[in-house]
């Protein structure tokens, strides 16, 4: 026995549970504690030298330290109701990887601990406890060091000093003096941990304190230590760790052995844990896994000597500073002779257009990468911001390979067929290169691939990714370039800090894609990653460096009208409350409307402050309250003066005179796009203020915008996959739908019919989409909630099929937790087996309409990408600027017009073939709302 690792299983369940979204198994049963815990057991498994290792839990709520002081713990609240069916999971799980799951009666896992650790000292080993707990402090010693696993950070006496400002003797008298609010440990009244740190120190320890309390000047203190001495006393015998527990697990079956990989895999599979499951089928697993030897002095790494001093030390690590063009070489070949490298950039700025390359960074095997500075200018004098007492202010650049000459070489790797290159949001990287002449072929995206996967179920960017799949927390930015006024660009980080920081972010992805790329196959999602997402990022990033062309001068325009009218609609609303105040504040305003004015429905927050959104100005709007109509025309004048005239003419770059916004492919669970800086997606449409800001994205002179949008293109999927002949049967003879279901619904004839009745079958068919309720659709109408209710059963009744539909859909998303749409993309649904009826009333919604949604955001991609290859064979000149929704916008040559109007609704319309018929609205003009 040379090393034992006591892990803190208590502890894992609860950082898991917290810091990961809610998942649930096919059979509703929460489970993503159980993941977060597996994930985390199996990196420290794979990753440690020890020959011993166990998991300590806590049995139940009362133990010794009750009888002592029954009130020990009392304000613990009971535990999440989701985390509760989790907690016999994991003791599953650590069984199933084949390690010991010890708990005890009428003992705490941190009492366990301490009477392993002591046992284990007393054979001669090392013992490493795993977990972030300050009640554990008190265990570490010469001998004994604890591990943050979140942070990957050893804890040690200089740690615990941090912590408590003594060292690991002096935590028991620390604590019981400042006691715990979270254990309910009383201490001593008015005494924190700095505090109880200066009297330890001055006196020696709890009982000097007592003793010499009469001494103490501060009159409170001293009162407080005389009259809570016996307190402080109880409070020890609380918070020291019992390590004399007569444990019925002997440490000897801690021994690290092989787990039983069938029964590892039938507990993952059960859990629906596919990504874990086949890291097990894949690599295996191997508890005693030993890293590479590295040498601190040479940075040797398996014999083989690096250009630069390691990076940083740990498990599976091995970061290398590149600054030879040798060094680079052999880099290069032997991530031609792999196949698979990951690349990232390091950059000046998050703004493609702006950004100039900073370095660059590689990974080709796990745990092993470079980074490869181009343009550092050496750090400058910080200040208040600390880069390490080495760190001396830097009088000019550090050594770098010279920037052409270092791109020259990476060209040839980037650019070779026979090498994939692996990018986390590519896109970014190939707008960076572009730059430089360099085009990356071909390539993956991790971003893309956890998109695709697990779209829906949380966030897809790299430090979130690490933490979920990874069990890593990641070095972020600011860790290595300070942040607010002290924040510098990544130009100016130090040599030493940048490599930890960029080869960490290639060596992630590569990990994040040895563990995605395999799952598409099992879980037959290659199709929509293949001839979806995958060839889209090139078509996005083109239509972003494009750009699209807006009138500075109109904008400023439309701006100062929006001020002069804001400044109006001010007045007027300071006219009706009878004084003046901050239209901004919601809290102002509530007081007036409820407070002064005595209108009705108010309700307050959790703040204590009235609601004054949209819903809640809306209604009273709809009693004529005038103040209120007033209010949301001032908040959209504001909010369309903000967003869009004057953040658009921030954002015109002035080498190209256009805006080129950003599109996110991983930002909604449907699969539609996203914009930023601008985004195009939410310019009102149906607002003459709307209007105008399109008006002021024009075409270049010589050219038109050409505006292609689907027609109906949510209900024509609906009638194919509810398979409703009613709605295919107009649709395929170009009845007006809305008509149609408003003589259907309500009875009336075709003919004559009066335009109110048809917006109100609009409003249902629409509505019916997105799973409106009675209560909604009363409220869109301005009818009663009865009447709602009598026309969605009305359109039921006569359209069975899409309720059959619609309870179909919601069962697979309760059974699967996605639902899937026409072309196999799977959109999770979060919260769809919730307990609570509106929480889980809003996930059925959002089921329903998500297949919906989803296809017709899949049917425009397609064309999307289909349509720079059709316009190059035919000879066109015409390029995609944007897309939103359901249209897609072109610059096309004047002397294009025709053709490219045929050509693109030639491949909009057949992008898809349903049993309904696309069908595509085309307008041109010289701006996008006379081409819309």
């Amino acid at each position: 026995m040379k090393h034992v690792f006591l892990i803190d299983g208590s502890g894992f369940i609860f950082r898991a549970f917290h810091g990961l979204p809610p998942m649930s198994r096919p059979d509703g049963t929460p489970v993503n504690a159980v993941y977060g815990f597996v994930m985390m057991l199996m990196k420290l498994v794979e990753e440690t030298d020890a020959d011993h290792i166990a998991v300590l839990f806590d049995r139940a709520r009362k133990t010794f330290r009750n009888d002592i002081y029954p009130d020990y713990k009392a304000n613990r609240a009971e535990p999440p109701e989701d985390l509760i069916p989790q907690f016999a999971l994991v003791r599953d799980a650590t069984r199933a990887m084949g390690l010991p799951a010890v708990d005890m009666d009428g003992f705490e896992a941190d009492d366990l601990i301490a009477t392993y650790t002591r046992i284990a000292l007393e054979r001669d080993a090392d013992v490493t406890i795993v977990s972030s707990d300050k009640d554990l402090m008190q265990l570490v010693g010469p001998r004994v060091n604890m591990m943050d696993a979140m942070k990957n950070r050893l804890i040690g006496p200089d740690e615990v000093r941090e912590k408590f400002g003594l060292g690991p003797d002096k935590v028991v008298d620390i604590q019981a003096l400042a006691g715990d609010s979270s254990d309910n440990i009383p201490g001593v009244r008015g005494i924190g941990v700095k505090t109880a740190a200066q009297l330890i120190e001055q006196f020696g320890d709890l009982d000097g304190v007592l003793a010499g309390a009469e001494s103490i000047p501060q009159p409170k203190r001293r009162q407080s230590l005389i009259e809570q001495a016996d307190m402080a006393r109880l409070s020890r015998r609380l918070v020291t760790l019992r390590d004399d527990i007569p444990v019925d697990v002997d440490i000897d079956s801690f021994d690290v052995r092989e787990p039983n990989a069938p029964a590892l895999l039938k507990f993952l599979e059960a859990q629906n844990f596919r990504s874990l499951a086949a890291k097990v089928k894949s690599r295996g697993v191997h508890p005693h896994g030993k890293p590479k030897e590295v040498s601190p002095a040479t940075g040797d790494v398996g014999g083989k000597p690096s250009a630069a001093p390691i990076a940083e030390e740990g498990p599976g690590r091995n970061y290398e500073l590149i600054q030879d063009i040798e060094t680079l070489k052999r880099w290069i070949a032997e991530a031609e002779e792999k196949g698979v490298v990951a690349v990232d950039c390091e950059t000046t700025s998050l703004d493609v257009m702006r950004a100039e390359i900073v370095g660059v960074s590689l990974a080709y095997e796990e745990g092993r990468a470079c980074y490869i500075p181009l343009a550092h200018k050496g750090a400058p004098d910080q200040g208040a911001l600390d880069f390490g007492a080495g760190d001396a202010p830097a009088t000019g650049a550090p050594k770098q390979i010279p920037r052409d000459l270092a791109l020259a070489q990476l060209k040839m790797l980037l650019e070779d067929d026979g090498v994939l290159k692996v990018g986390q949001n590519i896109k970014y990287d190939m707008h960076i290169f572009q730059k430089y002449d360099i085009s990356i072929a071909p390539y993956d995206d991790t971003m893309v691939l956890s998109f695709v996967l697990e779209g829906g179920l949380h966030g897809h960017g790299m430090d979130e990714l690490a933490r979920l799949h990874l069990g890593l927390e990641t070095i972020k930015f600011k860790d290595v370039a300070g942040s607010g006024k002290a924040q510098v660009t990544f130009d100016r980080v130090a040599l030493d800090k940048a490599v930890e920081y960029a080869a960490e972010d290639a060596d992630v992805t590569l990990r994040l894609f040895g563990l995605l790329k395999g799952r598409l196959v099992h879980e037959r999602l290659v199709s929509v990653y293949e001839t979806l997402e995958r060839p889209l990022v090139t078509v996005l990033k083109d239509m972003e460096r494009h750009g699209v062309l807006v009138d500075a001068v109109q904008l400023k325009d439309l701006s100062d009208d929006f001020t002069a009218r804001i400044g109006d609609l001010e007045r007027e609303i300071h006219a009706l409350a009878g004084h003046e105040f901050n239209v901004a504040s919601p809290k102002q305003l509530g007081e007036i409307l409820f407070d002064e004015m005595g209108l009705a429905g108010a309700k307050k927050g959790k703040t204590g402050a009235y609601g004054t959104g949209a819903e809640v100005l809306e209604e009273l709007a709809a009693q004529d309250v005038k103040i209120a109509a007033k209010v949301l025309d001032w908040r959209q004048l504001a909010k369309l003066k903000s967003t869009y005239t004057d953040a658009l003419i921030k954002q015109i770059d002035p080498a190209t005179g256009r805006v080129h916004t950003s599109f996110a492919m991983a930002a909604t669970s449907t699969g539609r796009l996203a914009s930023s800086d601008p985004n195009v997606q939410n310019i009102p449409v149906r607002t003459e203020e709307g209007r105008k800001i399109r008006r002021a994205f024009i075409a270049k002179p010589g050219h038109k915008l050409l505006s292609a949008d689907y027609s109906q293109i949510e209900l024509r999927l609906l009638a194919h996959v509810a398979d409703i002949d009613a709605l295919k049967d107009a649709f395929a003879k170009g009845q007006d739908v809305h008509a149609m279901t408003a003589a259907q619904v309500f009875g009336v004839p075709l003919e004559g019919m009066d335009p109110m009745v048809r917006r109100q079958a609009k409003a249902i068919n629409f509505g019916i989409i997105y799973g409106i309720s009675a209560f909604g659709l009363a409220r869109q109408l301005g009818i009663s909630r009865p009447e709602a209710a009598r026309y969605i059963d009305a359109y039921f009744e006569r359209y069975p099929g899409i309720r059959a539909y619609m309870d179909e859909t919601k069962a697979a998303a309760r059974r699967d937790g996605y639902v899937t749409t026409l072309f196999g993309r799977r959109c999770h649904v979060a919260g769809i087996n919730e307990k609570n009826p509106a929480r889980r009333n809003f996930a059925e919604r959002a089921a329903i309409n998500a297949p919906i949604q989803g296809g017709a955001a899949d049917i425009i991609k397609r064309a999307m990408i289909h349509l720079p290859g059709a316009l190059a064979r035919a000879g066109l000149k015409a390029v995609s600027i944007l897309q939103v929704h359901d249209e897609l916008i072109l610059e096309v040559p004047d002397n294009e017009c025709d053709d490219a109007t045929a050509l693109v609704r030639a491949v909009m319309e057949n992008a898809a073939h349903l049993e309904v018929p696309l069908l595509v609205d085309v307008g041109l003009g010289y701006n996008w709302e006379q081409a819309h």
